[in-house]
């Protein structure tokens, strides 16, 4: 079953000395190219967002992310485990390893969008 990781940082974790940043990158490395890790992505800082939403008939641009949270989605990692206890095992290291504000684990859905 695939499962995504959303990972959540916050400015500690990311304004961390270059030193510890390098050494944790390395050990993350090793986790992402394990062949249960099916696909991965770095998003850039939070305040590069942009926020699209329709209101009353129109569409707003707003700069800045969707919600404004000391806590911000820095990426997401899929994985292809047996059930959500390896997608548990896989959050928790990363977790150990970078000390991420938190990991949330969602099942991917299987079906694509109608036209998709």
């Amino acid at each position: 079953m695939r499962y995504a990781l959303l990972v959540y940082n916050n400015v500690e974790v990311r304004d961390r000395i270059p030193e510890e940043r390098r050494r944790i990158t390395a050990e993350i490395a090793e986790v992402l190219s394990r062949p249960n890790v099916t696909g991965w992505l770095r998003l850039h800082d939070v305040e590069s967002a942009t926020t699209v939403r329709y209101e009353q008939g129109r569409t707003l641009l707003t700069d800045g992310p969707f919600l404004d949270s000391k806590d911000f989605l820095g990426g997401f990692i899929v994985v292809e485990v047996e059930n959500l206890d390896g997608a548990l095992a896989v959050a928790g290291e990363l977790q150990e390893l970078r000390g991420a504000a938190a990991i949330e684990i969602r099942p991917v859905r299987e079906e694509r969008h109608i036209g998709a």
